[in-house]
Protein backbone atom coordinates (compact mmCIF):
# COMPACT_ATOMS: atom_id res chain seq x y z
CA UNK A 1 0.00 0.00 0.00
CA UNK A 2 2.62 2.58 0.84
CA UNK A 3 6.55 2.49 -0.92
CA UNK A 4 9.91 3.68 0.39
CA UNK A 5 8.52 7.45 -1.44
CA UNK A 6 5.88 7.42 1.52
CA UNK A 7 8.48 6.37 4.42
CA UNK A 8 11.33 8.85 3.30
CA UNK A 9 8.51 11.83 2.31
CA UNK A 10 7.18 11.27 6.40
CA UNK A 11 10.57 11.57 7.60
CA UNK A 12 11.49 14.44 5.50
CA UNK A 13 8.86 16.83 6.08
CA UNK A 14 9.36 15.66 10.09
CA UNK A 15 13.00 17.27 10.08
CA UNK A 16 13.40 20.55 11.85
CA UNK A 17 13.02 23.90 9.48
CA UNK A 18 12.03 21.52 6.71
CA UNK A 19 8.15 23.10 5.62
CA UNK A 20 6.41 22.58 2.69
CA UNK A 21 8.28 24.57 0.18
CA UNK A 22 11.56 23.61 1.55
CA UNK A 23 10.47 20.15 0.98
CA UNK A 24 9.32 20.96 -2.48
CA UNK A 25 12.60 22.41 -3.93
CA UNK A 26 14.23 19.62 -2.35
CA UNK A 27 12.44 16.86 -4.35
CA UNK A 28 12.50 19.10 -7.29
CA UNK A 29 16.15 19.15 -7.38
CA UNK A 30 17.03 15.60 -6.11
CA UNK A 31 13.92 13.64 -7.69
CA UNK A 32 12.68 11.75 -4.70
CA UNK A 33 12.05 12.54 -0.93
CA UNK A 34 14.50 9.25 -0.88
CA UNK A 35 17.34 11.04 -2.62
CA UNK A 36 16.69 14.47 -0.70
CA UNK A 37 17.06 12.45 2.28
CA UNK A 38 20.26 10.74 1.62
CA UNK A 39 22.32 13.53 -0.37
CA UNK A 40 21.33 16.86 1.25
CA UNK A 41 23.64 17.44 3.92
CA UNK A 42 26.39 16.40 1.68
CA UNK A 43 25.76 18.99 -1.12
CA UNK A 44 23.90 21.69 0.80
CA UNK A 45 26.27 24.12 -0.85
CA UNK A 46 25.20 23.67 -4.42
CA UNK A 47 21.09 24.93 -3.41
CA UNK A 48 20.39 28.26 -3.33
CA UNK A 49 18.94 29.82 -0.16
CA UNK A 50 19.63 26.28 1.67
CA UNK A 51 22.17 26.94 5.04
CA UNK A 52 23.62 23.92 6.71
CA UNK A 53 20.81 24.95 9.85
CA UNK A 54 18.08 24.47 7.52
CA UNK A 55 19.48 21.00 6.55
CA UNK A 56 21.47 19.87 9.62
CA UNK A 57 18.36 17.61 11.02
CA UNK A 58 18.36 16.02 7.41
CA UNK A 59 19.29 12.06 8.23
CA UNK A 60 17.68 11.94 11.50
CA UNK A 61 17.22 7.90 12.42
CA UNK A 62 14.65 9.04 14.54
CA UNK A 63 12.23 10.55 11.84
CA UNK A 64 12.62 7.45 10.40
CA UNK A 65 11.73 5.59 12.70
CA UNK A 66 8.69 8.02 13.50
CA UNK A 67 7.85 7.71 9.74
CA UNK A 68 8.01 4.12 9.95
CA UNK A 69 5.23 3.80 12.62
CA UNK A 70 3.14 6.49 11.16
CA UNK A 71 2.78 4.01 7.90
CA UNK A 72 1.99 1.38 10.75
CA UNK A 73 -1.23 3.96 11.71
CA UNK A 74 -2.21 4.69 8.30
CA UNK A 75 -2.07 1.32 7.62
CA UNK A 76 -4.24 0.52 10.47
CA UNK A 77 -6.79 2.93 9.83
CA UNK A 78 -6.99 2.72 6.61
CA UNK A 79 -5.65 6.10 5.53
CA UNK A 80 -4.42 7.34 2.24
CA UNK A 81 -1.14 9.51 2.05
CA UNK A 82 -1.26 11.57 -0.95
CA UNK A 83 2.21 13.20 -2.02
CA UNK A 84 2.30 16.31 -3.82
CA UNK A 85 5.70 15.82 -6.01
CA UNK A 86 3.71 12.50 -7.09
CA UNK A 87 1.03 14.39 -8.23
CA UNK A 88 -1.84 13.07 -5.89
CA UNK A 89 -3.40 16.33 -4.64
CA UNK A 90 -6.63 17.38 -5.40
CA UNK A 91 -5.75 19.31 -8.80
CA UNK A 92 -6.67 22.84 -7.66
CA UNK A 93 -4.87 22.04 -4.44
CA UNK A 94 -1.81 20.77 -6.48
CA UNK A 95 -1.85 24.56 -8.33
CA UNK A 96 -1.29 26.59 -4.74
CA UNK A 97 2.26 27.70 -4.20
CA UNK A 98 2.30 26.79 -0.61
CA UNK A 99 0.36 23.33 -0.96
CA UNK A 100 0.89 20.58 1.58
CA UNK A 101 3.48 18.20 0.39
CA UNK A 102 1.55 15.39 2.23
CA UNK A 103 -2.14 15.07 2.72
CA UNK A 104 -3.91 12.30 4.65
CA UNK A 105 -6.62 10.89 3.38
CA UNK A 106 -9.79 8.64 4.78
CA UNK A 107 -12.83 8.04 2.71
CA UNK A 108 -13.34 8.73 -0.72
CA UNK A 109 -12.91 12.18 -3.11
CA UNK A 110 -13.82 12.52 -6.87
CA UNK A 111 -11.97 15.14 -8.39
CA UNK A 112 -13.54 15.34 -11.30
CA UNK A 113 -16.52 17.01 -9.83
CA UNK A 114 -16.91 20.67 -9.38
CA UNK A 115 -15.70 21.66 -5.22
CA UNK A 116 -17.33 24.48 -3.00
CA UNK A 117 -16.00 25.98 -0.23
CA UNK A 118 -18.10 27.03 2.56
CA UNK A 119 -16.90 28.46 5.88
CA UNK A 120 -18.66 30.72 8.74
CA UNK A 121 -18.74 31.94 12.16
CA UNK A 122 -18.66 28.50 15.16
CA UNK A 123 -21.17 31.11 16.32
CA UNK A 124 -23.66 30.68 13.71
CA UNK A 125 -27.41 32.89 13.93
CA UNK A 126 -30.79 31.85 12.53
CA UNK A 127 -30.27 34.03 9.72
CA UNK A 128 -26.85 31.84 8.51
CA UNK A 129 -28.84 28.73 8.85
CA UNK A 130 -31.90 29.16 7.07
CA UNK A 131 -29.29 30.21 4.00
CA UNK A 132 -27.25 27.19 4.05
CA UNK A 133 -31.00 25.45 4.20
CA UNK A 134 -32.03 27.15 1.10
CA UNK A 135 -28.85 26.85 -0.18
CA UNK A 136 -28.52 23.61 -0.20
CA UNK A 137 -32.39 22.55 -0.91
CA UNK A 138 -31.73 24.34 -3.97
CA UNK A 139 -28.46 22.13 -4.98
CA UNK A 140 -29.69 18.94 -3.76
CA UNK A 141 -29.43 17.11 -7.45
CA UNK A 142 -26.90 19.01 -8.42
CA UNK A 143 -23.29 17.24 -8.95
CA UNK A 144 -20.53 18.65 -6.41
CA UNK A 145 -18.88 18.51 -3.08
CA UNK A 146 -18.62 20.92 -0.38
CA UNK A 147 -15.90 21.48 1.10
CA UNK A 148 -15.75 22.62 4.86
CA UNK A 149 -13.81 22.53 8.33
CA UNK A 150 -15.91 20.43 10.54
CA UNK A 151 -16.18 23.22 13.02
CA UNK A 152 -18.99 23.77 15.39
CA UNK A 153 -21.33 26.41 13.96
CA UNK A 154 -21.46 26.87 10.01
CA UNK A 155 -18.94 24.18 9.49
CA UNK A 156 -21.22 21.53 10.95
CA UNK A 157 -24.01 23.02 9.55
CA UNK A 158 -22.44 22.48 5.87
CA UNK A 159 -21.60 19.32 6.88
CA UNK A 160 -25.01 17.71 7.51
CA UNK A 161 -27.01 19.64 5.34
CA UNK A 162 -24.78 18.13 2.15
CA UNK A 163 -25.47 15.05 3.84
CA UNK A 164 -29.30 15.36 4.48
CA UNK A 165 -29.28 16.78 0.47
CA UNK A 166 -27.46 13.74 -0.78
CA UNK A 167 -24.77 15.66 -1.70
CA UNK A 168 -21.46 14.50 -1.07
CA UNK A 169 -18.80 16.35 1.45
CA UNK A 170 -15.54 16.66 2.17
CA UNK A 171 -13.97 17.94 5.79
CA UNK A 172 -10.24 19.04 6.52
CA UNK A 173 -9.07 18.99 10.04
CA UNK A 174 -6.49 20.99 11.79
CA UNK A 175 -5.16 17.93 13.58
CA UNK A 176 -3.99 14.14 12.99
CA UNK A 177 -6.64 11.36 12.46
CA UNK A 178 -5.49 10.17 15.83
CA UNK A 179 -7.95 12.30 17.68
CA UNK A 180 -11.35 14.19 16.80
CA UNK A 181 -11.74 17.79 17.64
CA UNK A 182 -14.40 18.66 18.47
CA UNK A 183 -14.93 15.74 19.96
CA UNK A 184 -18.89 16.34 19.47
CA UNK A 185 -18.65 16.07 15.60
CA UNK A 186 -17.31 12.42 15.94
CA UNK A 187 -20.16 11.01 14.84
CA UNK A 188 -20.76 13.09 11.82
CA UNK A 189 -16.82 12.55 11.31
CA UNK A 190 -17.82 8.60 10.82
CA UNK A 191 -21.29 9.73 8.46
CA UNK A 192 -19.44 11.62 6.08
CA UNK A 193 -17.04 9.25 4.91
CA UNK A 194 -19.83 6.31 5.50
CA UNK A 195 -22.11 8.82 2.87
CA UNK A 196 -18.85 8.07 0.54
CA UNK A 197 -17.44 11.67 1.30
CA UNK A 198 -13.63 12.41 2.61
CA UNK A 199 -11.93 13.61 5.78
CA UNK A 200 -8.54 15.40 4.87
CA UNK A 201 -5.26 16.67 6.60
CA UNK A 202 -1.98 17.51 6.34
CA UNK A 203 -1.34 16.87 9.81
CA UNK A 204 0.57 13.58 11.31
CA UNK A 205 -0.71 11.43 14.01
CA UNK A 206 1.38 13.24 16.34
CA UNK A 207 0.08 16.76 15.19
CA UNK A 208 -2.66 18.06 17.96
CA UNK A 209 -5.43 20.72 17.55
CA UNK A 210 -3.17 23.70 18.39
CA UNK A 211 -3.86 26.76 17.34
CA UNK A 212 -2.23 27.74 14.49
CA UNK A 213 -3.05 24.68 12.92
CA UNK A 214 -6.69 25.99 12.16
CA UNK A 215 -5.23 28.68 9.85
CA UNK A 216 -2.97 26.36 8.00
CA UNK A 217 -5.91 24.21 7.72
CA UNK A 218 -8.06 27.29 6.19
CA UNK A 219 -5.30 27.44 3.09
CA UNK A 220 -6.81 24.09 2.67
CA UNK A 221 -10.52 24.71 1.91
CA UNK A 222 -9.60 27.81 -0.16
CA UNK A 223 -7.41 26.11 -2.55
CA UNK A 224 -9.16 22.88 -3.03
CA UNK A 225 -12.40 24.89 -4.89
CA UNK A 226 -12.99 27.25 -7.29
CA UNK A 227 -14.54 28.78 -5.50
CA UNK A 228 -15.24 30.22 -1.34
CA UNK A 229 -18.56 31.02 0.10
CA UNK A 230 -18.96 32.88 3.68
CA UNK A 231 -22.09 32.90 5.37
CA UNK A 232 -21.62 34.47 8.49
CA UNK A 233 -17.98 36.00 10.26
CA UNK A 234 -17.10 38.48 12.97
CA UNK A 235 -14.16 40.81 12.57
CA UNK A 236 -10.97 38.69 12.64
CA UNK A 237 -12.74 35.36 12.74
CA UNK A 238 -10.97 32.50 11.07
CA UNK A 239 -12.88 32.83 7.77
CA UNK A 240 -11.67 36.01 6.87
CA UNK A 241 -8.19 33.93 6.60
CA UNK A 242 -9.96 31.48 4.39
CA UNK A 243 -11.03 34.39 2.23
CA UNK A 244 -7.64 35.52 2.14
CA UNK A 245 -6.23 32.73 0.76
CA UNK A 246 -8.98 32.32 -1.28
CA UNK A 247 -8.02 35.98 -2.97
CA UNK A 248 -4.46 35.01 -2.87
CA UNK A 249 -4.79 31.98 -5.45
CA UNK A 250 -7.58 33.85 -7.25
CA UNK A 251 -10.25 32.04 -6.82
CA UNK A 252 -13.93 33.66 -5.98
CA UNK A 253 -15.18 34.60 -3.13
CA UNK A 254 -18.64 34.92 -2.19
CA UNK A 255 -19.98 36.84 1.13
CA UNK A 256 -23.63 36.71 2.89
CA UNK A 257 -24.01 40.43 3.87
CA UNK A 258 -26.10 41.44 6.44
CA UNK A 259 -26.78 43.90 9.39
CA UNK A 260 -24.24 46.26 10.15
CA UNK A 261 -24.95 45.92 13.74
CA UNK A 262 -25.12 41.85 13.57
CA UNK A 263 -21.55 41.36 14.94
CA UNK A 264 -21.35 38.06 12.98
CA UNK A 265 -22.34 39.94 9.55
CA UNK A 266 -19.14 42.49 10.43
CA UNK A 267 -16.81 40.38 8.68
CA UNK A 268 -18.71 39.64 5.46
CA UNK A 269 -19.69 42.79 5.18
CA UNK A 270 -16.23 43.77 5.49
CA UNK A 271 -14.92 41.27 2.73
CA UNK A 272 -17.77 43.08 0.70
CA UNK A 273 -17.08 46.60 1.21
CA UNK A 274 -12.96 45.61 0.63
CA UNK A 275 -13.87 44.28 -3.05
CA UNK A 276 -12.18 41.18 -1.44
CA UNK A 277 -16.01 39.14 -2.22
CA UNK A 278 -18.89 39.08 -3.91
CA UNK A 279 -21.78 40.15 -2.05
CA UNK A 280 -24.66 37.38 -2.33
CA UNK A 281 -27.94 39.07 -3.39
CA UNK A 282 -30.20 35.68 -3.75
CA UNK A 283 -29.36 31.74 -3.53
CA UNK A 284 -30.53 31.42 -7.45
CA UNK A 285 -28.11 33.86 -8.34
CA UNK A 286 -25.26 32.66 -6.25
CA UNK A 287 -26.58 28.87 -7.67
CA UNK A 288 -25.96 31.10 -11.38
CA UNK A 289 -22.50 32.09 -10.82
CA UNK A 290 -21.44 29.27 -9.03
CA UNK A 291 -22.05 27.53 -12.49
CA UNK A 292 -23.25 24.24 -10.46
CA UNK A 293 -26.42 22.60 -11.91
CA UNK A 294 -28.16 19.36 -12.77
CA UNK A 295 -26.00 17.18 -14.55
CA UNK A 296 -26.91 16.82 -18.35
CA UNK A 297 -26.56 12.88 -17.83
CA UNK A 298 -29.34 13.16 -15.44
CA UNK A 299 -31.40 15.03 -16.81
CA UNK A 300 -31.49 13.42 -20.11
CA UNK A 301 -32.46 10.15 -18.09
CA UNK A 302 -35.43 11.51 -16.58
CA UNK A 303 -36.53 13.38 -19.61
CA UNK A 304 -34.76 11.22 -22.53
CA UNK A 305 -38.11 10.19 -24.45
CA UNK A 306 -40.54 13.65 -23.54
CA UNK A 307 -41.09 16.40 -25.09
CA UNK A 308 -43.40 19.19 -23.74
CA UNK A 309 -45.88 20.78 -26.47
CA UNK A 310 -46.61 24.26 -25.95
CA UNK A 311 -50.46 25.07 -27.45
CA UNK A 312 -49.76 28.35 -28.87
CA UNK A 313 -52.90 30.92 -29.11
CA UNK A 314 -53.19 32.07 -32.69
CA UNK A 315 -51.51 35.11 -31.97
CA UNK A 316 -48.72 33.87 -30.51
CA UNK A 317 -48.77 31.10 -33.35
CA UNK A 318 -48.61 34.23 -35.58
CA UNK A 319 -45.73 35.99 -34.47
CA UNK A 320 -43.64 33.16 -33.40
CA UNK A 321 -43.61 31.94 -37.11
CA UNK A 322 -42.81 35.41 -38.28
CA UNK A 323 -39.96 35.46 -35.54
CA UNK A 324 -38.93 31.95 -36.51
CA UNK A 325 -38.92 32.47 -40.17
CA UNK A 326 -36.55 36.10 -39.51
CA UNK A 327 -34.23 35.73 -37.08
CA UNK A 328 -33.47 38.75 -35.35
CA UNK A 329 -36.34 40.48 -36.41
CA UNK A 330 -37.22 44.30 -35.61
CA UNK A 331 -40.21 45.13 -33.85
CA UNK A 332 -41.07 47.43 -36.84
CA UNK A 333 -40.59 44.84 -39.54
CA UNK A 334 -43.16 42.63 -37.20
CA UNK A 335 -45.67 45.44 -37.12
CA UNK A 336 -45.29 46.03 -40.60
CA UNK A 337 -45.90 41.73 -41.70
CA UNK A 338 -49.11 41.90 -39.08
CA UNK A 339 -50.34 45.28 -39.53
CA UNK A 340 -50.78 45.64 -35.67
CA UNK A 341 -50.18 47.93 -33.46
CA UNK A 342 -46.78 47.71 -30.97
CA UNK A 343 -49.12 47.77 -28.05
CA UNK A 344 -50.64 44.60 -29.41
CA UNK A 345 -47.46 42.98 -29.97
CA UNK A 346 -44.93 43.33 -27.50
CA UNK A 347 -47.48 41.71 -24.77
CA UNK A 348 -47.41 38.46 -26.89
CA UNK A 349 -43.46 38.57 -26.87
CA UNK A 350 -43.67 38.68 -23.72
CA UNK A 351 -45.56 35.79 -23.09
CA UNK A 352 -43.73 33.92 -25.57
CA UNK A 353 -40.38 34.66 -23.76
CA UNK A 354 -41.78 33.13 -20.57
CA UNK A 355 -42.47 30.09 -22.57
CA UNK A 356 -38.94 30.21 -23.54
CA UNK A 357 -39.65 30.24 -27.11
CA UNK A 358 -38.29 33.61 -28.32
CA UNK A 359 -35.47 35.93 -26.58
CA UNK A 360 -35.23 39.52 -27.23
CA UNK A 361 -32.44 41.03 -28.19
CA UNK A 362 -30.91 44.84 -28.07
CA UNK A 363 -32.22 47.14 -30.44
CA UNK A 364 -35.81 45.71 -30.03
CA UNK A 365 -34.70 42.65 -32.31
CA UNK A 366 -35.99 39.35 -31.39
CA UNK A 367 -34.87 35.50 -32.07
CA UNK A 368 -36.78 32.28 -31.79
CA UNK A 369 -35.56 29.86 -29.32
Amino acid sequence: MYSEEHLYSIALRECNLIGDINFYKLVRIFGSAKNAWQNTRKEYKKIDGLGYKIVSDIGNPEHLKFAENELSFCEKNNIQINLRHLGELPQLLNECYDAPVILYQKGNFDDTKQKISIVGTRNMTSYGSQFLHSFFEETQSCNFISVSGLALGIDKEVHEQSLQNNISTAAVLAHGFHTMYPSKNRKLSEKIIEEGGALFTEFNSSRKPDRENFIQRNRIVAGISPATIVVETAFGGGSISTATFANQYNREVFALPGKITEKQSQGCNHLIFQNKAAAISTVKDLIDNLGIKKPKEKIEELFSHSEINIQFTESQQLIFNIISGNPKISLDDIIERTELSSHKILPIILELELLGRVKSLSGRQFLAM
